[in-house]
């Protein structure tokens, strides 16, 4: 049997890191020879001190490798990195396992991911259903964001969603191994053959949309993404970035690489509309929120200002000349 590795990109969350390391020590003979490697990005904190000491302290020198990246060039950069040396251990690898700082893994999910791709000759990325830290299930598996879906999200109208039900991004999660359009980087399991053919993350995603862009490139590629709620992982979500705190705007990095998303996917046209098309549905929202006709749903989960902090930053970009990428990263 090929190994299997795992990897998981550290930024300043040793601590968390050594927790998820814990939850994947019952699961070493699931690798097949393989390891998990964790890449640091430069965290510049007690990371790299706190994850050598628990290495040394809990023998996991055996199945854990600790590599140091000279900067934090994001997280594509830190599983491009951490996969290229899995594949210096093994050019033949079966496949690899990415997985948060922030998750507990939970009892086989190793296995179940790996066995799925096994059974499923096309299958060539799996991804493992997602629980809080309160035990919920959130969403895992995903259709492709785009234009129509921006307008559906923002808009928050029933009648609308179901208008628009196949561009809802994150519907209900579903108990039943299914294909869908992408599966969350927090535990997806990718075939060595997708990385052949759709190549490593683009390092133009700091952070976000880095593993939608790659499900995208793996299906133009012939390969089917799944869900595998069998398989799945408890995921502090926002742990590692402070995403999910809502009284904080979103991070330029957030805008950036959703703008990169919908340019290499869409063109500038199709960022343009989904710009307007989010506007339009923000705008249908706050006046049904004013005229007192519904639309508070999700208030108190929004980061504050989002839609016009989107639109300043892609207004910016465009000024600067930056809704434009080059044809080999555009086509890619």
């Amino acid at each position: 049997m090929t190994p299997v590795f795992v990897v998981i990109v550290n930024y300043r969350t040793g601590r968390l890191a050594v927790e998820c390391l814990a939850s994947l020590e019952s699961q070493v003979d699931d690798l097949r020879g393989g390891r998990v490697i964790v890449a640091d990005n430069h965290s510049g904190d007690d990371s790299l001190s706190v994850l050598a000491a628990a290495i040394e302290d809990r023998h996991w020198g055996g199945w854990v490798e600790l590599l140091r990246l000279p900067r934090n060039g994001g997280f594509a950069y830190g599983n491009n990195a951490g996969i290229a040396r899995a594949r210096e251990l093994s050019a033949n690898l079966h496949s690899v396992v990415l997985l948060n700082p922030d998750t507990r893994a939970r009892a086989g999910v190793i296995a179940r991911l790996i066995a799925h791709l096994d059974s499923h000759p096309r299958a060539g990325i799996a991804g493992a259903a997602i629980e809080t830290d309160h035990g919920e299930r959130a969403v895992s598996a995903h259709v492709m964001p785009s234009p129509l879906g921006e307008l559906e999200g923002a808009a928050e109208l029933g009648v609308l969603s179901r208008l628009l039900a196949r561009y809802v991004v994150s519907p209900p999660p579903r108990d039943a191994a299914h294909v869908c359009d992408w599966v969350s980087g927090a535990c997806m399991a990718i075939r060595r053959e997708v990385l052949d053919a759709a190549g490593p993350f683009d390092e133009g995603f700091f952070l976000y949309y880095e593993e939608v862009d790659l499900c995208r490139r793996a299906a133009r590629a012939g390969w089917a993404c799944w869900s595998v709620p069998e398989a799945s992982v408890v995921h502090l979500e926002g742990a590692a970035t402070g995403i999910k705190d809502t009284r904080r705007p979103l991070p330029a990095y957030w805008f950036a690489s959703r703008r990169r998303f919908f340019i290499k996917s869409y063109g500038a046209l199709g960022l343009l509309a989904a710009d307007v098309l989010r506007c339009l549905g923000r705008g249908s929202l706050v006046l049904r929120r004013v005229l007192h006709l519904g639309g508070r749903r999700n208030v108190g989960q929004e980061a504050p200002k989002a839609t016009r902090d989107l639109i300043v930053s892609d207004v910016r970009a465009l000024w600067r000349g930056e809704w434009r990428l080059s044809h080999e990263r555009h086509t890619s």
